[in-house]
């Protein structure tokens, strides 16, 4: 898992947990599994203790038995090798819909997105990639174990699916253009107060005067233009209002004749939050505004909230109301796709962005109160998924990191570092067509997924029909 490891351990894992369930009973089976799920789950979202205290052992122990549950539903014998990438594709696909909307975090597919097999998320998805994970880890099982049946069939498979995404169709350049990323800079772990966002904004103006060549397009982080009510006639000179903020970034449009993309968090005269980000054309003209859809669970909007406040005094005193809106900016450049933040890890946002339109993903996002740095890189790999699956660039702003630009083939090409003041530049295709993954989403993962388990349970009778 990002930002640890090596990405052929995932199949060792793999092939691991295959090995030591086979032909167990399925509650030997299930507690095997959830004890690797476990092991796996508890690094790769500690992040989450910080932000949920109680949370954290609950999600981890959740995701964990999803995949318990999966080696419950695939059969113990021979069977299993083929029901198992089903199971755990299923087992992924429920956690990134449910609870809250779902949880995408350290799942399989981030394993591989510097892999040799990343690019064939561009065919079925991400899910594809994840049950080629696991396809490779039983076909490794079989190798170990000498037996062959299960070495060539894992082996076609994947071909298949190399094959298939080699000749899929990604998409084509119709124009290029000049981008800028802007990171302002700046501690982590630092949580959002009217004292700060003055400074915050400060960072992010200086960081875009630094621009020292022609651009047509400037990407700010997400929420750090985040003034307070009211107007700064009469206010406290260290607070940030609207009426200051707004004829700045109007100016810096204008100054570098470039669309300008701000993000911004505003308070409400019901006491309700909003996150979106919006398009300023070079002539200071708002051309499009993006409303946030997929909101964070215990960040942006608390579950729970009564029974969740007893363990905890640090929740957010109100939530965040989500956009409904199409993941999709108008401007002067074309159609910009959009996922902020949060929601560049649900590949159904990218898609929506890239369907309605978009030829080009932004991602702009905050991780500056996140302890840590786990959350943050996954959310890289998670841009390099979006990219990969949509055929499009994609732009990542943060305001302390990591901001980075990826090409549609998932390689980073530039990306800042933690805490640091600095712009990346890039030179980006405005594409358009559409891949397999983003044309039909999950939907081919789920039916063959569903097919595996129907065919490993008639090879699972057939066996015991041999054996009577």
């Amino acid at each position: 898992m990002p930002p640890w490891g090596w990405w052929p351990l995932a199949f060792v894992g793999i092939a691991i947990i295959d090995i030591i369930i086979a032909d167990q009973a399925p509650r030997r089976r299930f507690a095997l599994t959830t004890l690797a799920g476990l092991a796996w789950f508890l690094p790769s979202t500690l992040w989450m203790f910080d932000l949920t205290p109680p949370g954290y052992p609950i999600a981890c122990l959740y995701f964990a038995s999803l995949f318990g549950v999966a080696a419950v539903v695939a059969p113990g014998g021979s069977g299993r090798r083929i029901a198992l990438p089903a199971t755990f594709a299923l087992a992924e696909l429920i956690r990134w819909s449910a609870p809250f909307g779902g949880i995408p975090l350290a799942h399989l597919a981030m394993s591989q997105v510097n892999a040799p097999l990343a690019f064939t998320a561009r065919l079925f998805g991400t899910l594809l990639l994840v049950a080629l994970v696991v396809i490779v880890g039983v076909g490794l099982s079989a190798l170990i174990q000498r037996e062959w049946r299960g070495v060539v069939v894992a082996t076609f498979v994947v071909a298949a699916a190399v094959v298939g995404a080699a000749i899929a169709p990604i998409g084509k350049t119709v124009e290029t253009i000049d981008v800028a990323v802007v990171q302002g800079g700046g501690q982590q772990r630092t949580r959002a107060s009217v004292e700060g966002a003055q400074l915050v904004f400060d960072r992010h103006v200086a960081a875009t005067r630094t621009i020292d060549r022609d651009v047509d397009l400037i990407v700010w982080p997400e929420n750090v233009v985040n003034p307070q009510p009211g107007s700064s006639a009469g206010g406290n000179p260290s607070t940030l209002y609207e009426d200051e903020a707004r004829p700045m970034l109007e100016l810096l449009a204008a100054e570098y004749d470039a669309v300008l993309l701000p993000g911004w968090f505003t308070i409400r005269e019901n006491g309700g939050r909003d996150n979106f980000t919006e398009s300023i054309e070079p002539d200071g003209t708002v051309s499009d505004r993006y409303d946030k859809v997929r909101i964070v669970p215990f960040g942006e909007f608390v579950p729970l909230r009564g029974l969740l406040e007893q363990f905890s005094d640090d929740l957010p005193t109100a939530d965040v109301v989500a956009g409904e809106g199409p993941a999709v900016l108008e401007t002067s450049l074309g159609d910009i796709g959009i996922s902020i933040s949060w929601e560049i890890f649900f590949d159904r946002r990218g898609r929506d962005g890239i369907i309605n339109g978009g030829r080009v993903l932004v991602n702009p996002t905050n991780g500056a109160s996140y302890w840590l740095t786990i959350l943050q890189t996954q959310q890289v790999a998670s841009s390099q998924l979006r990219a990969i699956e949509n055929g499009r660039w994609v732009l990542q702003a943060a305001p302390t990191g990591f901001s980075a630009i990826v090409s549609p083939s998932g390689r980073i090409v530039e990306r800042t570092g933690i805490s640091e003041a600095k712009v990346i530049y890039g030179t980006i295709g405005l594409r358009e067509g559409n891949t397999l993954a983003t044309r039909w989403g999950y939907y081919p993962m789920l039916a063959l997924s569903l097919l595996a388990i129907a065919a490993a349970r008639v090879r699972s009778r057939s066996d015991e029909d041999e054996l009577v």
